[in-house]
């Protein structure tokens, strides 16, 4: 199963890519690929990392072929 995964801010710089192709042999939920990826790129503050699947917010869901994962970097507020 591929799904497309996009980095922003301190997380791309982390990942040293902002987007990516995974081919992910199991199914995974969102929350154990965050998990994961940042294991894989060291990200910094975790807790701090949102994640949008198909443009949505959204932190339990089973990824299906085709999705699209943003990493989100925290928001500032204004």
């Amino acid at each position: 199963m591929k799904v497309k995964v996009k980095y922003f801010g301190m997380i791309a710089e982390a990942a040293g890519k902002s987007e990516e192709v995974l081919e992910l042999e199991n199914k995974l939920s969102v929350s154990e690929l965050k998990k994961r990826q940042i294991v894989n790129y060291k990200i910094p503050d975790p807790d701090a990392v949102q994640i949008a699947v198909n443009h949505d917010l959204k932190t339990e869901v089973e990824l299906k072929e085709g999705d699209e994962v943003a990493f989100l970097p925290p928001f500032a507020g204004g």
